[in-house]
């Protein structure tokens, strides 16, 4: 669910920025958000995957930002976590084409989806990370 990765990838995010510089291994990241290290890694994966975050394996690994936090926008984590998919999804069951509404119904949901999105890319586009770490 995006609404969870968003929260979890910006504690993840802002914790590093935090510390610049500093490897952080998943099973300390995940003490500061008080869940499984494998939650935390599955969102390290999408946020490396995206650039935002570097690796470096061993004793002394971990990850750390992959860019200064100045120049990464919340919309930046938002849409590493949220990929491909739209914030709200369309409903498992296949509507009845033949419908006057069933037959529009999920390409004007899409419409709507693709707004939302949208909307939400342009309110986290405003806020950079260094920004948001810096209130803590």
């Amino acid at each position: 669910m995006v609404k969870s990765k968003f929260s979890i990838s910006l504690h993840i995010m802002t914790l590093l920025a935090y510390y610049p510089g500093e490897w952080h291994s998943s099973a300390s990241i995940a003490e500061s958000l008080n869940i499984n290290p494998v939650l935390v890694r599955k969102e390290l994966k999408a946020l490396k995957e995206n650039g935002l975050l570097e690796s470096k394996e061993g004793k002394n690994g971990g990850v750390r930002l992959g860019k200064l936090a100045k120049n990464i926008t919340l919309a930046n984590i938002f849409e590493a976590v949220k990929g491909s998919n739209h914030v709200l999804s369309l409903s498992n069951n296949l509507p009845e084409v033949s419908c006057k509404i069933g037959g529009q119904i999920n390409t004007k949901l899409l419409d709507i989806f693709d707004k939302i999105d949208s909307a939400i890319i342009s309110t986290l586009q405003n806020q950079t990370l260094e920004e948001f770490k810096n209130q803590f």
